[in-house]
């Protein structure tokens, strides 16, 4: 880890290097040279150029000295702001530290490791000695007694840490194979923190010893001669006690710092960063709102740790699955400082978590574009780049990630999943084999090992690789993946040959499936229908009672706002529309959570925000969600009308316009029946209706099989019936046991589940010209039919 002493030489010496009239300032000529040189494999445009100057004499405009330009304080304080990578630039430039500085830079590395019996320290020493933080012009020790707190709490500090030494108490873990969170711990790059995590035994006598002592001397802090020199020894001490990740300690003097002085930023964003490395969110999200509206009060006074603290508060919420309103808060640490790779980074790593891939893909080429050896962004643009279906780019791009950083888990088991799905399984197994070399307990990837294993024909490697996942887990996870394992032995079958290359099924066109009886389901309107009770599994919204959608509307207040168009709308932006979720589905957890909001937004945002500008019309999303929550079928129907009512067009009104409801129903169509395409929603006709519909004639529309959402009677049965058994009947394609509906067919015998009979596969012995379904929702009334069945054929006996 690079010292502060070793990081602002180099500074000093880039500085140095470009001050070419030597007036202690770099102009805009001097800077734009910096900028080109820093970076040569970047071809600059001159609009480029000019804008990063514009962003960077903007942004830290109170170290520019008149004609001069930025000072050294001020290059300095963009490479502490994450603007650029000191060891990075230093070496692109070629240059040395000068030996009396290396020399220098020694008396650090000694004094750092001296004796804890050496407890006088020399004022040199002292300052070369003392952390990253104390020689920043933004938070250095302002008083005199402070220095003294900080050097009799490091001896403090070293008597601990050599007695748990000795007990073996005191471990530190290696963090470099995972993705760094990227989070800004400090107010400076993370780059400069160690990648080690320390671990203090907290319960022992000498632990106890150490609080009592550090109680001592924050009694001294606080019985100082003013409130701003208690402000400065408490930040101090916090600062030691949190560079020894002493967290829980740290926290102490940082809050009570907060009540020194309310309104400084700093000691808000500290006690937020120790609140998220202790695991309590919710609270450090609280802290870093607090820095925010400190920061934003506080004028141009914190403009440059802004970025920061929406970095920090972004990942806050990241944490509690809001995802969307991240990215806000990671957009905004972008603009204000373009130059803020992590910033982008993290801006393109949670566009991809709510899918939106394209945007997120670009974001990461940008954070790449200035950190080409930032194996994170390399390894999220791999999976961005997959998901856009660019699988050889995205093979590369994570090929990329672990050249620069072997043991990166992520993009090994990322780069796994590809060639998964691209069927490449030898390659597969070998990135879960480096995965678990360096994770040894990853059961995920010990189970695709298995899979992976399996789909290269080796089977007895992967039985053994499934026996080690079965010693380390015993998740439902791991029978989907037995599952797998079948689906895979079968593929094997079919490629010896079959109807239409495959034994298992033939698949037949629509036309030659019929029905028989009046209550069996449509193929198509089956098909339709599982997708969209597969899209209620994803988001929660079945467990979402279909009444929290009118307390919300009933509860809350948005302002009318006009469109481009000039009707009124009660439009709200995405994330504020996340923070409305949030309540509907308070019971999933954060993770759980943001997939149900990339869901939501894949699905429904993506439609009802067709023009991208943020923004959705929140009685239309209302609407939208009824049909698929939770409640009987009219409530939700008379909710979905209820919330067209409540749009500013109908609201005190108890009808809605005809055109609003045939919009409406078009909406419903290309949401949860894709097959029907997106473009129907343009095509509505009479537009200059004025005609008024009432809930009646609501209902009439909606139920339309042909024109409305028929398909709901489809997703009611599904709903009702998901959990059915039928004794011990199995699908003939499939071989699962049947759950849900039976699907028969009455010449044949055989018996289809929903998911084969919605996909049209039948066994291949069953060739026939045309096949006839009855379908059951239960053994009971397969039991019913067979008696009718056997009464009729008894009156038919002579």
């Amino acid at each position: 880890m690079a010292t502060r002493g070793s990081r602002s030489e180099k500074v000093k010496r880039i500085f140095q290097q470009f001050d070419n009239n030597r007036d202690g300032g770099l102009n805009r000529d001097e800077m734009a040279a910096l900028v080109v040189a820093v970076n040569p494999r970047v071809k600059f445009s001159d609009e480029q150029i000019n804008a990063i100057l514009d962003e960077v004499f903007r942004t830290y405009g109170e170290f520019i000295d008149g004609e001069k330009g930025l000072t050294y304080d001020g290059l300095l304080r963009t490479y502490d702001d994450g603007a650029g990578d000191v060891d990075r630039d230093f070496d692109a430039l070629g240059l040395e530290l000068y030996p009396d500085e290396n020399k220098g830079a020694s008396i650090v590395s000694e004094a750092s490791s001296s004796s804890i019996a050496e407890e006088r320290i020399t004022e040199s020493q002292r300052k070369q000695r003392t952390t990253a933080w104390a020689g920043s012009p933004h938070h250095e020790i302002v008083f005199d007694d402070t220095w003294k707190l900080v050097d009799e709490l490091e001896i403090l500090l070293k008597r601990l840490q050599a007695k748990q030494a000795k007990t073996g108490k005191f471990k530190s873990d290696n963090f470099d194979a995972y993705s760094d969170a990227g989070w800004s711990r400090e107010l400076g790059p993370s780059a400069e923190l160690s990648e080690k995590r320390v671990y203090w035994e907290e319960t022992g006598p000498d632990y106890g010893i150490f609080v009592k002592e550090l109680g001592a001397l924050r009694s001294r802090a606080d019985g100082a001669r003013s409130r701003e020199e208690a402000f400065d020894g408490q930040m101090a001490i916090g600062r030691v006690l949190y560079e020894h990740q002493l967290f829980k300690e740290a926290l102490i003097s940082f809050k009570r710092s907060c009540e020194l002085q309310p309104m400084d930023v700093r000691p808000h964003f500290r006690a937020g960063n120790c609140l998220y490395v202790l695991g309590k969110y919710k609270e450090a999200k609280e802290e870093f709102l607090l820095a925010l509206e400190a920061a934003e009060a506080g004028g141009n006074q914190w403009g440059y740790l802004l970025p920061q603290i929406y970095v920090n508060l972004g990942i806050a919420l990241e944490v509690e699955g809001m995802v969307l309103s991240a990215c806000e808060y990671y957009r905004e640490a972008a603009i204000l400082c373009p130059t803020h790779f992590r910033a982008l980074k993290l801006l393109g790593s949670a566009l991809f978590g709510v899918g939106e891939y394209r945007a997120a893909a670009k974001a990461l080429e940008e954070a790449i574009f200035m950190k080409p050896d930032y194996a994170d962004a390399h390894c999220d643009l791999g999976s961005a780049l997959h998901a856009l279906g660019e699988d050889e780019r995205a093979i590369e791009v994570f090929q990329k990630a672990i050249d620069l950083k072997p043991g990166h888990v992520d993009a090994l088991y990322n780069l796994g999943g590809l060639y998964m799905d691209l069927g490449r399984f030898q390659r597969a197994s070998e990135m879960y084999t480096r995965v678990l070399a360096v994770w040894p307990n990853h059961w995920r990837a010990q189970l695709n090992k298995a899979v992976s294993l399996l789909g290269a024909g080796e089977t007895e490697e992967a039985k053994k690789a499934l026996k080690e996942a079965l010693k380390m887990t015993n998740r439902v996870e791991l029978h989907d993946a037995i599952y797998h394992l079948k689906q895979l032995q079968k593929k094997k079958v079919k490629s010896k040959g079959g109807a239409n290359g495959e034994g298992a099924f033939v698949i037949v066109e629509p036309s030659k499936f019929k029905t028989v009886g009046e209550k069996t389901t449509l193929r198509q309107d089956l098909g339709s229908a599982i997708q969209i009770r597969a899209f209620q599994r994803i988001t929660r919204l079945s467990r979402c009672n279909v009444d929290l959608l009118k307390k919300e509307m009933n509860e809350i207040d948005v302002p009318v706002s006009y469109s481009g168009g000039g009707g009124p709308q009660k439009s709200i932006r995405k994330p504020n529309l996340e923070g409305i979720l949030r309540r509907l589905l308070r019971f999933l957890k954060p993770e759980t959570f943001q997939g149900a909001v990339k869901a939501i937004n894949e699905s429904i945002l993506s439609v009802l925000d067709e023009t991208g500008s943020g923004r959705v019309d929140l009685g239309i999303f209302y609407a939208v969600l009824a049909p698929i929550c939770n409640g009987p079928p009219n409530k939700r129907k008379r909710i979905a009308f209820d919330a067209l009512l409540w749009r500013p067009v109908n609201e005190g009104s108890s009808q809605i316009r005809k055109v609003d409801a045939v919009q409406y129903i078009k909406l419903l169509r290309a949401i949860y029946v894709p097959s029907h395409g997106i473009s129907e929603i343009l095509e509505v006709h009479g537009e200059t209706d004025s005609s008024m519909v009432s809930f009646n004639e609501f209902l009439t529309m909606f139920d339309d099989p042909d024109w409305g959402f028929g398909i709901m009677s489809t997703l009611l049965k599904l709903e009702n019936g998901d959990r059915n058994r039928h004794g011990r009947r199995v699908c003939a394609v499939c071989r699962y046991p049947v759950i849900g509906s039976r699907f028969r067919e009455v010449k044949s015998h055989f018996s289809l589940c929903n998911q084969c009979y919605s996909e049209g596969k039948v066994p291949p012995s069953f060739k026939q010209d045309e096949y006839k379904f009855k379908e059951y929702g239960s053994e009971a009334e397969a039991m019913k039919d067979k008696c009718m069945y056997f009464t009729l054929q008894s009156y038919k006996s002579p």
